[in-house]
């Protein structure tokens, strides 16, 4: 039976990279010159650090331009509050989501049931495997997921006939 993968990742080394050439902009532009702006990676959790709440909204704009010129979808970051250090320091905690979480995942298994398309939809772990007897049925129930949930980066991978 045809089947394939809903899944949500994200490539770890092409954030690293984006981490990278953002903290290199940031220290070479002039407006954070003799500042402490940067951007601190360990795994899947960035920290941007910077002197006020102004400096760290243009620190996380010029990540967010470096995560999009590496195709990775902004919309997959969970940005934290903004933490006061020592003196007017602050840090901001972004976590970058991986994986479908349970209640996208019983959200998106709802939307295929109730769409009355032909298929089976199942959660496996951080994945929703979906099967039914024709490619054509996958293919519109990869354009109802598309179309239903907008707000996150999904991926369909595994596509096996």
């Amino acid at each position: 039976m045809p089947s394939f993968d809903i899944v949500s990742e994200v490539d770890k080394q092409e954030v690293k990279n984006a981490v990278e050439q953002a903290n290199k902009e940031v220290s070479t532009r002039f407006d954070f010159k003799g500042s402490d702006a940067r951007i601190e990676q360990a795994d899947y959790v960035l920290t941007v650090f910077a002197d006020d709440e102004f400096k760290l909204d243009q620190v996380q704009e010029v990540l967010n331009n470096k995560l999009i010129k590496r195709s990775i979808d902004i919309k997959c970051l969970d940005f934290g509050k903004v933490e006061k250090i020592t003196g007017n320091k602050v840090k901001r905690t972004v976590t970058v989501k991986t994986g479908v979480e349970v209640e996208l995942a019983k959200k998106i298994v709802k939307e295929i049931k109730d769409s009355k398309l032909k298929v089976q939809a199942s959660i496996q772990g951080e994945t929703v495997r979906v099967t039914g007897a024709k490619r054509d049925l996958l293919q519109e129930t990869i354009a109802l997921v598309r179309k239903q949930i907008p707000d996150f980066p999904l991926q369909y991978q595994n596509f096996r006939d």
